[in-house]
């Protein structure tokens, strides 16, 4: 997997992390880091998927009103990551094809219909099949100066940025996942 933690630490920028690679490079992260999912989540138990932990840190500015303090259970961590993995695939492939950046492309799973593990590990192999497909949309020559910034005066992002943008967030929910686990089982 790629060095995500040096982004994190702001030893490096994403964009220089990514520079240079291919679709077939960021199909093999992909997969990698959904296989690592599976693996961290491979002994998880129905309970696990809905334990709901006490983090009195809970804070999610985008969720809707009255939820930002909740705390995230698996199940809620594997619809979101999902989603993010789904959305960034989404934007990387107009940018890939030259159409200008448009705004967000996301939808989540309802987390509170998420009860078992079987669904986390269907859901993580349906979003894994969806995102890969979405690099085959890509044409032979993508059109990797077509960028667009999150917010203004910051770094701008390409198809294979923005791809990998999707997978970073995956990577920093890595720790959460175990963390999860951990105090389920506690």
């Amino acid at each position: 997997m790629l060095d995500y933690q040096s982004v994190q630490d702001k030893k490096t920028s994403l964009q220089d992390l990514v520079k240079g690679l291919t679709r077939d490079d960021l199909r093999h992260e992909l997969n990698e880091l959904v296989d690592e999912i599976q693996r961290r989540i491979a002994d998880a138990t129905d309970a696990d998927v809905v334990f709901e932990p006490v983090d009195p840190y809970a804070n999610d500015p985008h969720a809707v009103p009255g939820e930002e303090k909740l705390p995230w259970t698996l199940g809620h961590v594997i619809v979101h990551l999902t989603a993010t993995f789904e959305e960034a695939a989404s934007i990387s492939q107009e940018l890939a094809r030259g159409v200008e950046y448009h705004g967000r492309s996301r939808w989540e799973f309802p987390f509170r219909r998420v009860r078992t593990i079987a669904f986390c590990r269907t859901r993580l192999e349906e979003s894994r099949r969806m995102t890969l497909a979405s690099l085959d949309m890509w044409p032979d020559a993508p059109q990797l100066y077509n960028t667009y910034s999150l917010t203004m005066g910051t770094l701008s992002y390409n198809a294979v940025s923005r791809f990998a943008l999707g997978l970073k967030h995956a990577y920093d929910h890595l720790e959460h996942i175990s963390k999860l686990l951990r105090m389920a089982r506690a």
